[in-house]
């Protein structure tokens, strides 16, 4: 066999035995682990079970069907915000004690925020799982807000903006981005808030939410771990099955963005910046929204292009021109009514934006004209069932998939499916989505642009700032 012809099948072998491994891996793991069942409460509650019976633990998780997009205008940040509180006091447990309790229990927990869901969970002894169930379905709906201590959270989350976002200037610049990319939908939006709006929350802001949104109908529980569908049925009638659904819940009604005619861009020159930086992102559909097939093509195209050491822009811009220190890109794909597709570059010493954005440009221009190739497609659809097979090994992150999946409005066996929807994109449909998606015109590109510190108080001159590099 010719050297060449070697070279050219050794990728294929490659991925031919990853995908061996994988099937084997899939079928081991089977065994031990029963597919996500579901079950819904007369109040409303959607129950998934994912038993897993390989430890004696458990994960406890609610989601909401409320995220920042959801909010008022004028009331940024309030989702967030009562995520906060609702670690405060209800009628039968003082503020502040939820997490002391789970962690006396050898357990952990938390909760976040996103635009599309608020969520809750807990980690614990599968012993433990009536205790954590009875305390979430507490504050469900029992949960006592005082003034003072609205206020005090107030600050924190003022606080946690400042840190989070105003000093970190690569933070303000993706904001910005976001800003600009929506137009009308409030994706645009921060999550954490604008900090003029979260100055402004009050108690009857966060009471008015609460009523509003916290309601076993407007809820789902995930619970994976040792259980069985059975079990955990019983226990969210004892608890959950016991609260009332609220008539004041509808179903999430959105604006829509506009056509999207004309790209934008966004600088941010600051002396804070380490480093200059380069983003662009596309408003893309995502997989509640895209044609079928069309997110599983996105999916592969970006993890064609940006996904890793491997990908096309990190050994364009990286290994051959060595003009970046990093590159890559991504596809979100989990929004509710749509998503971005980003690419990024940091430059290397001595190289310029401009170069850097003109080396992305000609990368994507030319997945767009000829797609990609057999290997290029047959790697990431390994890398990624690689990825879906080993989450299997991990209740908390299978709890996150179903959770994600399902706030939006997916199904267990759309969630299911996605392995066998991957394996069957082919290069014309990645080609497609290409050539549809990467869109220019449908794209905000940011720049952060490293300045010099402003002169102390009795320089005779200021400094003048770097060239752009």
């Amino acid at each position: 066999m010719p050297r060449s012809a070697l070279r050219l099948s050794l990728p294929i072998m490659v991925v031919t035995l990853m995908l061996a491994l994988i099937q084997q891996t899939q079928s081991a793991t089977s065994q031990t682990m029963a597919k996500a069942q579901e079950f819904r409460l007369p109040n409303g509650l959607v129950g998934v079970v994912i038993p897993d019976n390989r430890a004696p633990v458990v994960t406890h998780m609610v989601w909401y069907r409320i995220g920042a997009a959801d909010e008022a205008a004028g009331k940024s940040g309030i989702a967030h915000f009562f995520e906060h509180l609702m670690f405060k006091a209800t009628k039968k447990m003082p503020s502040g004690e939820f997490s002391k309790i789970v962690s006396r229990l050898g357990g952990n927990d938390n909760a976040f925020t996103s635009h599309d869901a608020t969520a809750y969970f807990q980690r614990v002894a599968k012993s433990r799982l009536p205790q954590v169930m009875a305390m979430e379905a507490d504050r469900m709906v029992n949960l006592q807000l005082a003034e003072k201590e609205v206020l005090t959270e107030r600050d924190v989350i003022l606080e946690e903006r400042r840190s989070r976002v105003e000093n970190n200037p690569s933070a303000i610049l993706d904001e910005q981005m976001s800003a600009a990319l929506y137009r009308n939908h409030r994706y645009g939006v921060p999550v954490i808030g604008w900090e003029h709006e979260i100055a402004a929350l009050s108690r009857k802001d966060a009471l008015d939410f609460y009523k509003a949104y916290y309601a076993p109908n407007n809820a789902i529980l995930i619970v994976s771990g040792d259980v069985t569908l059975a079990e955990v049925k019983k226990l969210a009638e004892t608890t959950y099955g016991k609260l009332k659904p609220s008539a004041a819940i509808k179903k999430r009604e959105r604006v829509k963005e506009p056509p999207h005619r004309t790209p934008l861009r966004v600088e941010l020159k600051d002396q804070r910046a380490g480093k200059p930086m380069f983003n662009r992102h596309y408003l893309a559909p995502s997989y509640v929204t895209a044609e079928p097939g069309e997110a599983e093509a996105l999916d592969l195209l970006m993890k064609v292009v940006g996904g890793g050491s491997t990908s096309r822009l990190y050994k364009k811009l990286v290994v051959e021109e060595k003009i970046a220190a990093n590159a890559g890109g991504y596809y979100g794909g989990s929004g509710l009514d749509s998503t971005k597709i980003g690419v990024y570059a940091v430059p290397q010493d001595g190289a310029t934006l401009e170069k850097v954005e003109a080396s992305i440009d000609a990368v994507l221009a030319e997945v767009k004209t000829n797609g990609v190739t057999q290997a290029e497609l047959d790697r990431a659809k390994a890398g990624y069932v690689a990825e879906y097979v080993y989450e299997n090994d991990n209740q908390s992150t299978m709890a996150r998939r179903y959770g994600w999946g399902l706030v939006v409005g997916r199904t267990i066996a759309d969630i299911d499916a996605w392995p066998d929807r991957i394996s069957k994109v082919t290069l014309d449909e990645v080609k497609k989505a290409a050539a549809t998606h990467l869109d220019i015109r449908r794209s905000v590109t940011g720049t952060l642009v490293p300045i010099a510190a402003d002169p102390a108080p009795g320089d005779a001159k200021p400094a003048a700032a770097p060239p752009r590099s």
